[in-house]
């Protein structure tokens, strides 16, 4: 059967629970129109991530990868458009590397596009009740690491791919007040929407997503 590759995070920063490794556990296994859902961990750690991301790819052979990582603060399930080759964390990783204006990949392209129907995957999203909008940046950390990353890995080939930021559960956000969360089932939800619209979605739609800020 053809495969989806969801990828979450472990916690990081203090945090005892990760929403995005919550979330794609609970889609392992999953059928999706004829795809099935396979979820694995990726460590919150510089280089070490995308060793793991690279060896589940050689092991699974997806045709379609979606990572999912935490951006505490935000207020729905976000989609990237763009990865940048900057490695700058305001924070150490989990084994305590906090790379400052490093490349990812030593003379690569500045940056790199979701291949993922991210326009219709948000359209989508909220036509389910689910709050979303496409994200601009996915920050410097270990997310557009793995994001940039990834898209490097599989530009050569026919695999679409990209990465998905959600908010903190709510769980989490008692401790964070002012923050906004989501519930892990409409998480789960929303990610199941975005991969059924990449498997069902050629070409994507031409609606605006842009930002001003």
């Amino acid at each position: 059967m053809t495969t989806v590759l969801l990828t979450g995070f472990e916690p990081f920063e203090g945090e005892s629970i990760n929403p995005s490794l919550e979330a794609v556990k609970t889609l392992d296994g999953v059928a999706v129109e004829d795809y099935r859902i396979i979820a694995k961990p990726l460590p919150t750690v510089f280089g070490e991530s995308l060793s793991k991301l690279h060896t589940y790819i050689e092991e699974i052979s997806p045709s379609i990868v979606i990572c999912v990582g935490q951006a505490g603060g935000r207020e729905g399930i976000t989609v990237e458009r763009v990865a940048i080759n900057v490695d700058d964390a305001r924070i150490p990783d989990n084994i305590g590397q906090q790379p400052i204006d490093r490349p990812i990949i030593e003379n690569g392209p500045a940056a790199y596009f979701s291949t993922l129907p991210i326009k219709a995957a948000v359209e989508n999203l909220r036509q389910a009740g689910i709050p979303s909008s496409v994200s601009q940046t996915a920050g410097t950390f270990v997310c557009n690491h793995v994001f940039y990353g990834l898209m490097n890995m599989i530009q050569n080939c026919c695999i679409k791919g990209g990465f998905v930021h959600i908010p903190y559960l709510p769980e989490q956000a008692v401790n964070h007040p002012g923050k906004a969360s989501m519930s892990l089932d409409l998480i789960v939800q929303g990610l199941l929407s975005i991969a059924k619209t990449t498997i069902v979605t050629e070409d994507d739609i031409l609606v605006s997503g842009g930002a001003t800020h």
